[in-house]
């Protein structure tokens, strides 16, 4: 449960309890965007922040950077997410690059014409990036990087999508409903653009959990095998497993794991040997380690573990782990903080560390760089995203100079 609201025509829906802001935001013009070479070289475009877009690099769902990444030289782009719709806010998906080897962002312009781009996730390929609309009408946005071509956006059948991911054959794109609980399954063409969707599941059971009024779906990716795909539902306590067909499109539910009445489960991050995830829970302000089958999808979710915040209000967000697989972080909202954990037994077990001040208030979403030595934190009341230098052995976590100010910032896609 967070600060974030989706809207329609202007006014809100509530999404989150804490902080909802109210408003409209005006739109401010798109700066042009450098073109391409030629179409041959569309994965190589000219302009400074879309340098590393179409390096292939791995998607941005996943929780670890490819071990063998390296920072290439010059400027790589970073794109902000937003509210559109809140006093505040955004108009539309932020533009920056970043230096990978200091960490410094400049701020580069906006992409509008996106409505309330809450989540962004990139195409296996690189060269699409992905937003939802989070608002009463859900619907999920395609956005070609070479030229900034707006490639449509297709309803999800459901109200206030909150995340999105993209299916590894990137041929799927999976997005999360919030308000409504379901999850939607798109198809992907070859331009990149989305289609409409082939199959969208509502959590029907279990009910929901105490303090709750119905399912909230908030997450939707894929097991490492990829041969199952995963819905985490705060409203009803539960991890879903599904089967994805990918000729159709259509998922097929395999199982469910419950968490304790209450926890309210937000995120699901694997770790690298895709025996064991880690489970961020929102509302009982705590995180689990949990066993992974992947011959039949069964998610077992171990006892709840403290999120090193204290006794004071505090809703973990995100949980990301390193491509090593020794060290886990966890985004604070409320505590503002960043939970390093050591991750023990191949997998099996979360030992934190201790806490590092995030320097924002109320992160709301945590990224890797690609190479996997930086750290971005988008923090949504702040209007920030602090950057961190990871640490590649011990796992600590150092802030890259003064946080970068972009509104209502509620998600941070470094490529």
């Amino acid at each position: 449960m967070d600060s974030g609201a989706g809207a329609t025509g202007g006014g809100l829906s509530r999404r989150r309890f804490v902080g909802t802001l109210a408003g409209a935001a005006a739109v401010t013009a798109l700066p042009a965007p450098a073109p391409p070479k030629s179409a041959s070289h569309a994965s190589t475009p000219t302009a400074p922040e879309l340098a590393a877009a179409d390096s292939g690099r791995p998607p941005a769902e996943r929780s670890a950077p490819h071990p063998s990444a390296k920072p290439s030289s010059g400027p790589h782009p970073l794109y902000v997410g937003t509210y559109t719709t809140v006093d505040g806010g955004g108009t539309g998906i932020g533009l920056a690059t970043y230096d990978s080897t200091t960490g410094r962002v400049t701020g580069t312009g906006t992409l509008t014409g996106v409505a309330n781009p809450s989540y962004l996730a990139i195409h296996p390929n690189g060269r699409t990036v992905y937003a939802v609309n989070e608002q009463d009408n859900g619907a999920v946005t395609g956005v070609r990087l070479a030229d900034r071509r707006i490639l449509g956006a297709r309803s999800t059948g459901g109200a206030g999508p909150c995340h999105l991911s993209v299916h590894p054959s990137g041929r799927w794109l999976l997005s999360a409903n919030y308000t409504s609980g379901s999850v939607a399954v798109h198809p992907i063409d070859d331009s990149g653009a989305p289609g409409e969707r082939t199959d969208v599941v509502t959590h029907s059971t279990p009910s929901p959990g105490p303090g709750q009024q119905g399912p909230h779906a908030h997450q939707f990716i894929t097991s490492p095998d990829g041969g199952h795909v995963l819905a985490v539902d705060l409203g009803t306590d539960t991890v879903y497993t599904y089967r994805l067909d990918e000729r159709r499109g259509t998922l097929t539910e395999v199982s469910q794991a419950h968490t304790r009445p209450g926890a309210g489960p937000r995120h699901l991050t694997f770790h690298p040997g895709g025996r064991h995830a880690y489970l961020a829970n929102e509302v009982d302000d705590t995180v689990a380690v949990c066993a992974y089958e992947s011959s039949t999808g069964r998610l077992t979710i171990g006892e709840p573990q403290s999120t090193g915040s204290g006794s004071g209000t505090n809703y973990p967000a995100q949980i990301l782990v390193t491509a090593n697989g020794s060290y886990a972080f966890l985004a604070n909202r409320g505590h503002n903080s960043l939970a390093r954990y050591a991750v023990e037994a191949d997998g099996a077990k979360l030992r934190l560390l201790d806490t590092v001040p995030v320097s924002g208030d109320f992160p709301r979403q945590i990224a890797f760089s690609p190479d996997g030595t930086l750290l971005f934190a988008a923090n949504q009341k702040s209007g920030t995203v602090s950057v961190f230098h990871v640490d590649g052995k011990s796992g600590e976590l150092r802030l890259a100079g003064e946080p970068f100010a972009s509104p209502v910032a509620v998600c941070a896609l470094p490529l």
